[in-house]
């Protein structure tokens, strides 16, 4: 299990780094399409539907709305035009959902009662989650692409060392300090202290990357303080991702949302940290920074 597991991380690495280095607007917007099709395969899950066939029915319904509108806005793509009046609302809208989602977490179980039966909540639950990540995503990889083409690539891969790393930090604070649970009925393996742990991790990352790097390596000079006071807020954003994907989880009565990566189960269970970090922080950064 250990060596499929690694073996599966590293060919996902490679994957990722190629994708997000290689791959010009329209190619990467279909790939990353393509995973959106597989994660709402696997959400489809806490919706009720285990059983092949109402499955395979939400992932068509959802490559015919992404086909249409990739279509509808090839010009804008192969222009890196992924912040627009039409856009931009929809990265507001991931933002207020994980406020939502915040209330949802804090009162579990009590607020299953308001959603568990009903098939629309939970798909639009999903679609609030994934969409602003597919845009996100691509807002930020294409920043000033015409500009400099690896700009934006340095701008994603902050954002994903900053919450892997924060993550680790969590990790081996929660491991040596961690006695106060976090959320008990959404995911017990955490706790406050490693929380605290991968915020403090988060700050220290943000404050370095911001001595060690050119004062214009996204395009402009950014002020220390916010930064940080983003980055962080980014990582706290983070972990609601994992405590939400656990709390459809256990609802859903399954362990991982699929087993589409050997040894790392599912698509969801990947991102779903990501999921939330990464519009929050494209919000902040093209709206506030």
């Amino acid at each position: 299990m250990l060596k499929e597991r690694i073996l599966s991380a590293i060919i996902m690495i490679i994957a990722v780094l190629a994708a997000i280095f290689w791959l010009s607007p329209l190619p990467l917007t279909i790939a990353l399409s393509a995973i959106i099709v597989a994660a709402m395969w696997e959400w489809a899950q806490f919706a009720g539907f285990k059983r092949p066939v109402p499955r395979a029915i939400v992932a068509m319904v959802t490559i015919c709305l992404l086909l249409f509108a990739i279509v509808a806005n090839t010009d804008y793509i192969r222009a890196t035009r992924f912040i627009t009046d039409e856009t931009a609302p929809i990265l507001f809208i991931g933002c207020i959902w994980w406020l939502i989602a915040l209330a949802l977490v804090v009162t579990y179980p009590n607020s299953a009662k308001l959603w568990e039966k009903s098939v629309v909540a939970k798909f639009l639950f999903g679609f609030a989650t994934l969409i602003p990540f597919l845009i996100g995503v691509l807002a930020l990889r294409f920043h000033n692409y015409h500009i400099d083409p690896y700009q934006g690539t340095y701008l994603f891969l902050y954002v994903c060392l900053l919450v892997w790393g924060a993550d680790s930090g969590a990790y081996f604070f929660g491991r040596a300090f961690g006695k106060r649970k976090l959320a008990p009925k959404v995911s017990p393996g955490k706790s406050w202290e490693g929380v605290f742990g991968g915020l403090l991790t988060s700050g220290v990352i943000a404050f370095a990357f911001l001595q060690l790097t050119p004062t214009n390596v996204f395009g402009r000079e950014l002020d220390t303080t916010p930064f940080i006071v983003v980055s962080i807020a980014t990582v706290a954003i983070s972990v609601l991702g994992d405590l939400v994907e656990s709390m459809f989880k256990r609802q859903a009565g399954i362990k991982d949302s699929s087993n589409l990566i050997p040894g790392h189960g599912g698509i969801l269970d990947r991102i779903d940290s990501l999921t939330a970090a990464i519009p929050f922080f494209a919000t902040f950064f093209f709206f506030v920074l």
